[in-house]
C-alpha cells in the first residue's frame, strides 16, 4: 500500500488539510513538514508500504515557480533520513519511489537524480500514452509506470465510463515491459465501478506479460465474460465489451460535440450511431435472456455502459442534425428537438436506475458523474442539454431536396445538384432526400434518365422527409465516365435536376485489379491490408487486432530494436494501388499518439511512392501543446506528406520503419477528393492478398 504521486511519505493530502500547520512549502516550513512526514512513517512501520518521495504542490499542482532541483534533492535526502531513523518492525528496508509526474519529469531531464535503490516511476501523459521509459537496467531500484484510466485535467476531464480498450493497455504496457519498467505498475482508475474490466486486465498482464499477446486479447475478454456470465453468450458479450470500449476510445464521451462526427460526409455520424445502437440492442436481447441472479451484474458491467454511450452519441448526432435542419428549413427540425430531449431524459433515467434500483440501490451515486455539456476542461456541475433550435413551420407544403455529402439544398440553389460519384469498384449506392418545409404533405415523382440507373422509390407522398437510394445495374452501364441525371418533381411543378456522376473505366477491370483503387478522389487504406511487408532478420511486423480508431494497428517488433537505416531491404509495408490521377498528391498517415518515450530528437518514419527518395518524418519535431491536445482528444496523430505521381496507373506506397515504437493505423492518399470527417474516408475497394517477405527474399 502507498500514497499517491503528490502525497509523499505515507501522508494523504486531506491529512495535511486537517493536521498541517502553515504553508505546504518546504523552504519556508520544513520543520513542520518533516514532523508531519515522520508521523506517517512511524504510523505505517508495521505494514508493507511503498513510500513516495519528493514533493509536488498542494492539491496535485506543480510547486512554486521558485522550486529548483537543489531544493528537491534536499527534500529527498531529508525524507530518506527520516526513513533510516524510523525502520519498520517487520521490514528493515522499504520500497521507495519517485513519481516523475508532469513537471517532475522535467526536473529529471534537467539533471535531478535520486539514489539508485529508489524506483523511478515513469508516467503517462494522463491519456494512456507513456511519456518516458528507462534506457538502462543498472539501477537497483529499477523503474515502473503510473498509468491512467481516468483523469481530472486538460484538455478535458474524463471520469464517467471505461474508455480504454485492453488493446491500448497492452500496446503501451508491453513497451513498459520490454524496456524494463517492471518494478511497480500503478493505474489510476478513479471510481472503481466502471473500470472493473480494464483494471483486472492491467493486473493480469502485469502478473504475466508473456502470457497475453495481441492475438489472445479477444480470448481474454471472452474468458472474462464466460467467468462472469457463463458460456452461453460469452463470445457475444466479449464482442460487445471490446466494441464499446473501442468506440469510446476514439472519442471519449466527455469530448463529444454535435459536430464531432461528420453529419454529411461518408455517412460517418449515422454509421457511428447505428453501430452503438446495434450493440445496445444486442446487449438488451442478452439481458432479457439472463437468469435473474445475473441481470444486475450484467446491467452494471455491460448493458448500462453500452446503452448509455449509445444514447449519448445519438443525442449529440441528433442535436447536430437539428442545427443543420434548421438552416435548411426542414419541418422535421422540431421533431429532432423532441427526439433530443427524449434522449437527454433517457440518459438521466438510465443513471437513476443504476443508482436507485439496481441491486436495491446498492450502488447509489456511482453514476452521478456529469458527462454532458462540458464548456471547458472540467466537468459541469449538472448535465446540461446541448443547444437545440426550433423553427416556425408554415402550413403549406414545400419541397426541398438535399443530397448525400452536402449541407446545401435545392431547388433554390444556383449551384449544380450532384451526388458523390458512384463507381464500379465499391458499388456503393448514394442517396438524396426529399423533405418538406411545411406541415401539409405533398406528392413527388423521381425519374432517372437511364434505365440502368435505379431508384429505391420513384413516387410518393412526403409528410416530413423521404430518403431515396440511387444504385446502378453495372452490367448495363456504358464504359467510361458519364453523368446521367434524375429529375425530381414536386408541388407546383417545381423541379430539381440531380446529376449522378458514374465512374466505369475500361481498365483496370474490377475482377482483375490488384491492390487498392482510387475512388472519389482518394485511396483509404487500413494498415493491416498491405500488399507485402518486408521484415529484416530478427524483426517482424506485429498486427494488433482491434487497435486504434478503425480496424487495427501494425507495429514493428521487437519494440526495443535500434533505429533502422533506409535501404532496399529495409523494414517496410507496401501498398499497391491504381490511381486515375497524376501530379501532386498528399498522404495522411494515421498513427497512435505515441509519446517520445526515449531521449532524443523524436520518433521517425519514412514514406514514399514507388522509387522516389523516402521522406523522413519526425512525429515529435513539432509537437506543441495544441498538437498534443488534439492528438489525445482525437486518439490519433495524423501527419501529412506531399508527393508527385508521374502518371496514372499502378503505384506502390511504402511506409518505412526508422524508429520502432510507432503503431500505424491507416493511410489516406488524397488526389483531391478527401472530404472533412473525423475518422477519415472508409477503406477503399481492394483486391489481392498480403505477402510477407524477409530481407533475403526482397527482389527475388
Amino acid at each position: 500500500m502507498g500514497t499517491s504521486h503528490h502525497e509523499p511519505m505515507l501522508r494523504a493530502q486531506q491529512e495535511w488539510k486537517r493536521y498541517g500547520k502553515g504553508a505546504w512549502d518546504y523552504a519556508a516550513n520544513g520543520d513542520v513538514l518533516r514532523q508531519f512526514w515522520t508521523d506517517g512513517i512511524r504510523r505505517n512501520r508495521n505494514y508493507e508500504s511503498i513510500v513516495t518521495l519528493g514533493m509536488r504542490g498542494d492539491g496535485d499542482l506543480p510547486m512554486s515557480a521558485e522550486s529548483n532541483v537543489a531544493l528537491l534533492e534536499q527534500i529527498v535526502s531529508d525524507q530518506r533520513k527520516i526513513l533510516s531513523e524510523n525502520p519498520g518492525n517487520n521490514q528493515p528496508s522499504v520500497t521507495q519511489l519517485w513519481a516523475l509526474y508532469k513537471e517532475v519529469q522535467d526536473y529529471y531531464e534537467k539533471g535531478m537524480r535520486v539514489p539508485d535503490d529508489v524506483t523511478l516511476l515513469w508516467c503517462d501523459d494522463n491519456w494512456g500514452n507513456i511519456r518516458r521509459l528507462p534506457t538502462t537496467d543498472k539501477r537497483s531500484g529499477g523503474a515502473g509506470v503510473y498509468y491512467h484510466f481516468d483523469y481530472v485535467g486538460g484538455p478535458r476531464s474524463y471520469k464517467w465510463l471505461n474508455t480504454v480498450p485492453i488493446t491500448k493497455i497492452w500496446e503501451q504496457m508491453n513497451l513498459a515491459y520490454r524496456y524494463g519498467a517492471t518494478r511497480i505498475w500503478i493505474v489510476n482508475v478513479g471510481d472503481i465501478k466502471p473500470m472493473e474490466f480494464p483494471t483486472e486486465f492491467f493486473l493480469n498482464f502485469a502478473w504475466d506479460p508473456e502470457h497475453w499477446t495481441p492475438e489472445s486479447l479477444a480470448r481474454y475478454t471472452r474468458l472474462w465474460a464466460e467467468r462472469e456470465f457463463g458460456p452461453e453468450h460469452a463470445t457475444e458479450i466479449a464482442e460487445i465489451i471490446a466494441a464499446y470500449t473501442k468506440y469510446n476510445d476514439r472519442r471519449k464521451p466527455e469530448l463529444l460535440e454535435p459536430s464531432t462526427y461528420s453529419l454529411v460526409n461518408y455517412r460517418e455520424g449515422e454509421t457511428v450511431v447505428s453501430d452503438y445502437q446495434h450493440l445496445a440492442q444486442h446487449a438488451e436481447q442478452i439481458y432479457k435472456s439472463m437468469s435473474p441472479e445475473r441481470k444486475d451484474p450484467f446491467f452494471q458491467l455491460v448493458l448500462y455502459p453500452v446503452k448509455a454511450c449509445a444514447v449519448l452519441n445519438e443525442l449529440y448526432f441528433t442535436v447536430g442534425k437539428n442545427r443543420i435542419y434548421a438552416v435548411q428549413g426542414r419541418a422535421a427540425t422540431n421533431d429532432l428537438v423532441e427526439r433530443a430531449l427524449s434522449l437527454f431524459r433517457e440518459d438521466e433515467q438510465l443513471s437513476r436506475y443504476y443508482n436507485q434500483t439496481l441491486a436495491g440501490g446498492k450502488w447509489n451515486h456511482m453514476m452521478d458523474q456529469t458527462h454532458i455539456g462540458y464548456t471547458f476542461w472540467n466537468q459541469p456541475i449538472r448535465n446540461a442539454m446541448p443547444a437545440i433550435q426550433e423553427i416556425q413551420v408554415p402550413e403549406s407544403g414545400e419541397m426541398g431536396v438535399a443530397v448525400e455529402g452536402s449541407e446545401a439544398t435545392w431547388p433554390d440553389n444556383p449551384r449544380e445538384a450532384a451526388l458523390p460519384s458512384l463507381n464500379v469498384y465499391d458499388r456503393q449506392p448514394r442517396y438524396f432526400e426529399i423533405f418538406n418545409r411545411g406541415n401539409s404533405p405533398f406528392s413527388f415523382t423521381a425519374a432517372a434518365s437511364e434505365p440502368w440507373l435505379q431508384l429505391s422509390v420513384s413516387r410518393g407522398t412526403v409528410a416530413r422527409e423521404q430518403r431515396i437510394w440511387v444504385s446502378v445495374e453495372w452490367n448495363d452501364v456504358p464504359a467510361g465516365n458519364s453523368r446521367p441525371s434524375i429529375t425530381i418533381t414536386g408541388p407546383n411543378d417545381r423541379k430539381v435536376e440531380l446529376t449522378v456522376p458514374l465512374v466505369n473505366p475500361t481498365d483496370p477491370k474490377r475482377d482483375s485489379v490488384e491492390g487498392f483503387v482510387e475512388t472519389n478522389g482518394s485511396v483509404s487504406i487500413e494498415a493491416e491490408h498491405f500488399t507485402r511487408s518486408v521484415e529484416p532478420n530478427g524483426m517482424h511486423w506485429q498486427r494488433i487486432p482491434d487497435f486504434g480508431r478503425t480496424l487495427s494497428g501494425m507495429t514493428p517488433f521487437p519494440a526495443t530494436a535500434s533505429s533502422q537505416n533506409l535501404s532496399s531491404n529495409a523494414m517496410r509495408l507496401e501498398y499497391q494501388m491504381y490511381l486515375f490521377h497524376d501530379g501532386p498528391v498528399s498522404v495522411d498517415t494515421y498513427l497512435a499518439p505515441t509519446q517520445k518515450f526515449l531521449p532524443g530528437a523524436g520518433f521517425r518514419y519514412a514514406i514514399s511512392f514507388d522509387d522516389e527518395t523516402p521522406q523522413v518524418i519526425n512525429i515529435h519535431a513539432s509537437y506543441a501543446q495544441a498538437e498534443w491536445e488534439r492528438s489525445v482528444k482525437d486518439a490519433v496523430r495524423i501527419l501529412k506528406s506531399k508527393h508527385t505521381v508521374a502518371k496514372p496507373g499502378y503505384h506502390i506506397l511504402k511506409f518505412w520503419v526508422i524508429d520502432p515504437g510507432l503503431a500505424l493505423e491507416k493511410l489516406v492518399v488524397d488526389t483531391g477528393g478527401v472530404r472533412p470527417s473525423y475518422l477519415g474516408p472508409p477503406e477503399s475497394f481492394r483486391a489481392g492478398k498480403s505477402v510477407r517477405l524477409d530481407a533475403e527474399s526482397v527482389g527475388k
